[in-house]
């Protein structure tokens, strides 16, 4: 398929993976078959669906959720810069997860890590612990 012509149909799976929101097009496929992405405010139900420019992808991945508008068709995956013309996020999609991002930096605050790796002794002590409340 060629990634200039507009009037180029291109699967979902594989536009997911191009774009480089799945590392592989078979992570792509199990998130599509999972109800992970949506589009036009529909759930995609097929990996096969095809995709059009100007199509609305509501995609989540771990905890982010991604709301973009479809650019450009590629069948090919290309260096990230490539793949991030291929669609332009929504401002409310970039906003949430900003603040999603900063809720979960405030989360982790309250944490405070140890200077360095326990030794062979605190393992053993923290170990033993972990048996004791079982």
């Amino acid at each position: 398929m060629n990634s200039t012509n507009p009037a180029v149909d291109v699967r979902a799976d594989v536009w997911l993976w191009a774009a480089r929101f799945f590392k592989t097009r078979s992570l792509a496929k199990q998130a599509i078959e999972g109800g992970k992405v949506d589009v036009n405010g529909g759930h995609c139900s097929k990996p096969a669906k095809p995709l059009h420019v100007g199509d609305r992808l509501q995609i989540t991945r771990g905890e982010e959720r991604f709301e973009l508008i479809v650019l450009a068709l590629s069948d090919r995956r290309g260096p990230a810069p490539v793949a991030q013309a291929l669609y332009r996020e929504t401002e409310q999609s970039l906003a949430a997860r900003e603040a999603a991002r900063a809720q979960r930096r405030l989360g982790a605050a309250g944490l405070l890590r140890p200077p360095s790796r326990p030794d062979k002794r605190s393992r053993r002590q923290i170990q033993q612990f972990k048996d004791h409340q079982d």
